[in-house]
Parts: structure tokens; C-alpha cells; sequence
């Protein structure tokens, strides 16, 4: 470690402490209201029963890996019923010499069961663009993907909850020098946090 950057880490470290003990002693401002009132004294509980899913927003980003690649993830989603959620996933992986970008539209089919860990299908269609890197002088290629895997989702309370997640692309293609249409796949592994917001009652 060089010697700036341990300087850096050692000021960061200050900071962080004289600012947690600075808010620790100051009083409570006068007015301060929560976003969501219900979950002022909810700590990591759940609510009893299934979990709501109905009218709720989702927020995901998320790590991983695509392939032999590392791969950063960032979804939102809808649930327009208590069963199934439209997702927009958007998959990045920056590597030196060739990058990839999968986006895609996805169907999420679960079964509210009434503990913290909630499993659940997805299946998708999207397009995945790979941009050659500056020395091969090539430009991107963009080609049809079907994703379909599934994950799991443990909750820390009813608006917050851990999700990990496998999918199998499969990207349609062609080999050089052949006809017809080749078929590649590549297994991505994500592992993230999720964040809910009900719309409405």
C-alpha cells in the first residue's frame, strides 16, 4: 500500500469517527419524520404471513459474475399482483479487452410464503452488445439473449431483503465460415440487495 493511500484511509477513519460521534451527542431535530412510519420500531422483524408483494416497486443492484467475467447488475421491477413481477435487468462487465452489456425484460413468478426466505423462476428476452476492445478495431455486435434461472431472497424486514440469483444466457449467433444460427451460453451469478416500496394501501 502506497504511503497516499494509507494517508487517504487514515483521514477517511478520522472523519468517520468524529462525525459518528458528533451525531451519537446531538439531540433529535425537532420535526424529523419518517418516510414510512410503520417501520419506525421495526428493527430486522417481518410482518406475520406472506409476504406483499401487490403494487410494490423494486430496487436491485447487484455483483457477479457472467461467464468467466465479473459482472455488475442493477434491476427494477413491478409486481402488479402478489405472484408475478416485471423486471428490467441491466448486466455490465468491463473487462480490459472486450465488454459486455446484457439488458433485458423479464417475467418473475414466485409463491408468497410467510418466512423471511422467499425463492422464486425468472424468465427473460433482451439483447446482449459486446464492444470489442479499441485494438481490434471492430464495432459492436449486437445479438439476441433468452435468460431463465431463478434465486432466492431473505429478508431483513418487509421493505429490505438480501437476494442472490443464477441464470443461464443463451445468446443467438453465428460461427465464422458456417450457416445457420450458433447458440452460445453463459451462466451468470449475482448476489445483491433488494429494495421495496409499496404503491399505495
Amino acid at each position: 500500500m502506497s504511503r497516499r493511500v494509507r494517508t487517504f484511509a487514515i483521514r477517511c477513519a478520522l472523519l468517520l469517527g468524529v462525525a459518528s460521534s458528533a451525531r451519537a451527542e446531538a439531540p433529535v431535530a425537532a420535526g424529523r419524520q419518517w418516510l414510512v412510519p410503520e417501520l419506525k420500531d421495526a428493527g430486522l422483524r417481518v410482518s406475520p404471513g406472506p409476504r406483499q408483494f401487490q403494487r410494490a416497486f423494486a430496487f436491485s443492484p447487484g455483483l457477479g459474475r457472467l461467464g468467466d467475467e465479473d459482472l455488475f447488475a442493477l434491476r427494477l421491477a413491478y409486481n402488479p399482483n402478489a405472484w408475478l413481477g416485471w423486471e428490467v435487468a441491466l448486466g455490465h462487465n468491463p473487462t480490459s479487452s472486450l465488454q459486455a452489456l446484457l439488458h433485458t425484460f423479464n417475467a418473475v413468478v414466485r409463491k408468497p410464503l410467510p418466512w423471511r426466505l422467499q425463492p422464486y423462476l425468472s424468465a427473460g428476452y433482451g439483447m446482449m452488445t459486446v464492444y470489442p476492445g479499441q485494438a481490434l478495431e471492430a464495432d459492436p455486435v449486437t445479438k439476441n439473449a433468452v435468460t431463465l434461472g431463478g434465486g432466492l431472497e431473505f429478508y431483513l424486514r418487509d421493505d429490505v431483503a438480501l437476494r442472490g440469483e443464477m441464470r443461464a444466457a443463451t445468446v443467438f449467433g453465428q460461427e465464422a465460415g458456417r450457416e445457420g444460427t450458433a447458440t452460445y451460453t453463459y451462466r451468470e451469478y449475482t448476489a445483491g440487495i433488494v429494495f421495496y416500496r409499496k404503491l399505495g394501501g
